[in-house]
């Protein structure tokens, strides 16, 4: 079965994780996917992930979910840019979320980074998704 937005997909499984206090969550594999756990790594909102084939030789990532003190640590999890209606934003004009508080993350031509790295590197792209 196809999956028409599999960022989205792993978004929505990483938020009802945490909601129903899971330790450990799965998803499909995807370079693009990877690149979205590199940055919330370390940005500090999962602990890490691992990346495994599974019975049928698929290639499956385990996202270790976050808590402090019993409270999950990514209170908002949302989805920008969507299939239907792709966002897109200069560096200049790369959105703060929460002030500043949170992290936007953006598929830029240097990669997928955190809003803060890419004003630094002066480069904008495609508004993913943002987390707080």
């Amino acid at each position: 079965m196809t999956m028409s937005d599999p960022l989205g997909d792993m978004l929505t499984r990483i938020r009802n994780g945490q909601r129903a206090k899971l330790k450990k969550v799965s998803t499909p594999s995807s370079r693009l996917r990877v690149n979205v756990l590199n940055v919330l790594k370390s940005t500090g909102y999962i602990r890490d992930y691992s990346e495994q084939a599974n019975d049928e030789g698929h290639k499956e990532i385990s996202i270790e979910l976050k808590y402090d003190s019993g409270e999950p640590v990514i209170k908002e999890l949302h989805r920008v840019s969507k299939p239907g209606r792709r966002v897109y934003s200069g560096s200049t004009e790369i959105p703060r979320y929460y002030n500043g508080l949170g992290v936007v993350i953006v598929s830029t031509p240097n990669g997928v980074m955190s809003d803060q790295q890419a004003r630094e590197e002066n480069v904008g792209g495609e508004v993913l998704c943002q987390v707080f």
